[in-house]
């Protein structure tokens, strides 16, 4: 297990968007988030499987 449990799948990152604006993503390493820079919002990974839950998402300040 480990540390390649911790990140995401490239090609992963290429397939997902944010299930509220339909846009990309990137990928935050050091707070293991995907963020939808449309939406303001942060999506966590946990063991490397991306959670994509409105309810689960961080809401970004700027």
């Amino acid at each position: 297990m480990g540390a390649r449990n911790s990140g995401i799948d490239p090609k992963m990152l290429e397939l997902l968007v944010c299930p509220l604006t339909k846009g990309r993503l990137s990928f935050d390493a050091e707070r293991n988030e995907l963020i939808s820079e449309k939406a303001k919002l942060a999506y966590p990974v946990r063991d490397g499987i991306p959670i994509m839950l409105m309810s689960e998402a961080r809401k970004i300040e700027d």
